[in-house]
């Protein structure tokens, strides 16, 4: 199903849509300030494994993201965080990043091995806007072509016709990105950049 959602004002009953498929442990595609993602709902273990299938990884290693509508659950996910830290992510999020930071003792029973978690809040109203009304943060991925160099599709349609069959649903919110997020790592005494993305490595 390719559904299309609006950025400008994302309409309730659609994002309501949405979050019925992810409770019950569906799969979707939908849209972020960087690129598209697959995302499911992290509560959901059966939806969790087929996130896990559907990137061909082992779900207790996989290096999945969390996308989070704003910072008031981190402490359900992460162990304390510290001042500077803290100031980083006020500073940056909503925003083009992904940070790793320790992972704490209260993550589901799928990700209870994890050290890490990697944590999202895109600048994306759509995005946001799920999560909300979900109630509780997705589990996410990059939506990538499997060819041999890195190709994003930033086409909806392009990625419904391509993965309609493994999805339940793709959120058509335009054409995406085809740079994903910086990722850095919040776990040391100072910031580790990861991988460069959209998001300026000047934090």
């Amino acid at each position: 199903m390719l559904l299309k959602i609006y950025p400008e004002n994302p309409n309730p009953k659609q994002v309501e849509q949405v979050v019925e498929v992810l409770k019950k442990g569906g799969l979707i595609v939908f849209p972020t300030d960087t690129v598209y993602a697959f995302g499911c709902d992290l509560n959901n273990n059966k939806a969790l494994h087929r996130l896990a299938d559907i990137r061909g990884v082992d779900l207790a290693k996989a290096n999945f993201s969390f996308i989070c509508s704003d910072l008031s659950n981190l402490s359900d996910f992460t162990r304390q965080i510290d001042n500077p830290t803290y100031k980083i992510l006020r500073r940056t999020l909503p925003g083009p990043y992904t940070f790793i930071l320790p992972g704490s003792s209260k993550l589901p029973s799928a990700f209870k091995k994890k050290k890490e978690v990697g944590i999202r809040v895109p600048d994306h109203s759509v995005a946001r806007s799920i999560v909300e009304t979900l109630g509780n943060p997705l589990v996410s991925a990059s939506l990538y072509d499997d060819d041999e160099i890195l190709e994003y599709t930033t086409d909806p349609e392009l990625i419904h016709e391509k993965w309609i069959d493994k999805v339940d649903l793709v959120v058509d919110s335009g054409y995406g990105g085809n740079v994903p997020s910086t990722v850095i790592d919040l776990r040391g005494d100072q910031p580790e950049l990861i991988r460069e993305g959209k998001g300026s490595v000047e934090i």
